[in-house]
């Protein structure tokens, strides 16, 4: 395996800059190329066919940027497009997702019996995480709640404040989620709440960040010797908005530069 690495990651939006900021945290600084598709968000209410193109097309866009890990940084594009990545791409691109490793960390923990899961009206719907869950690990109660507020009140600012936390506490104080014992953020908009989620738990549930998680599953099949010098990473969104750039700042943890680049 080539010791060059490029790693390649992309959303509907520019929630996967969650994962972005873990992965250059964990992973120093290898070089990036992000894609947010943001002429198409949300993923969460088109169909599978629509989303698995959208995959496979952004998916050549980065292999041509000359990718070698491609990371799809949307649970969504994850749970409805993966699939069709890995029957279609027979390069030696290495593919990974966003829901497989918080599976596997899940169903791994000890001293859970309850879990809950949060997310957008498309993953919830498709089930993922209850299938994939109790798939590895039979004994875990796995219950889900969509909540479609949250990912647009985010990507507007519209976190941490009384508003916020009001919105945040209507969805985690559904039937369904009522003695968990964790909880999945399954959405990569998500650890920018994570903070208040704690709060309305009081920090009695362990909350699963699904950016850091993945992050370090990646750093795992990266061996070291592949590791690279910083580089400078490019940040490319199909539709390009002032708020889109103010919001990148936030999602990323820095001033970066969004790259107007409409591949369709």
């Amino acid at each position: 395996m080539s010791d060059h690495i490029k790693i390649g990651i992309f959303d509907s939006g520019i929630g996967g800059l969650t994962v972005a900021k873990e992965i250059k945290k964990t992973l120093g600084n290898p070089p990036m190329i992000y894609y947010g598709d943001t002429a198409h968000l949300p993923y969460g209410d088109k169909s599978k066919e629509s989303i698995v193109f959208y995959c496979q097309k952004i998916t050549e866009f980065l292999i041509n940027k000359g990718c070698t890990h491609i990371v799809v940084a949307c649970n969504t594009a994850s749970a409805y497009g993966f699939s069709s990545l890995q029957k279609k791409i027979k390069t030696s691109i290495h593919l990974f997702n966003v829901i497989d490793p918080v599976v596997d960390y899940v169903a791994a923990c000890d001293n859970l019996n309850k879990i809950g899961v949060i997310a957008t009206k498309g993953t919830t719907i498709s089930r993922v995480y209850p299938r994939r869950i109790k798939k590895k690990n039979k004994s875990l109660v796995v219950r889900s709640v969509a909540a479609p507020l949250l990912a647009p009140m985010i990507e507007e600012g519209f976190y941490n404040n009384n508003i916020s936390q009001t919105i945040i506490n209507s969805y985690l104080s559904k039937k369904e989620l009522q003695n968990i014992e964790g909880l999945i953020l399954g959405c990569t908009h998500y650890p920018l709440i994570e903070s208040e989620v704690k709060k309305y738990y009081e920090n009695k549930v362990r909350i699963f960040n699904s950016a850091k998680i993945v992050a370090k599953s990646l750093s795992v099949k990266i061996k070291s010797s592949q590791k690279t010098k910083q580089s400078k990473s490019l940040f490319y969104v199909s539709d390009y908005t002032e708020s889109f750039q103010k919001s990148a700042k936030k999602f990323f943890g820095e001033e970066i530069d969004l790259i107007k680049n409409n591949i369709w």
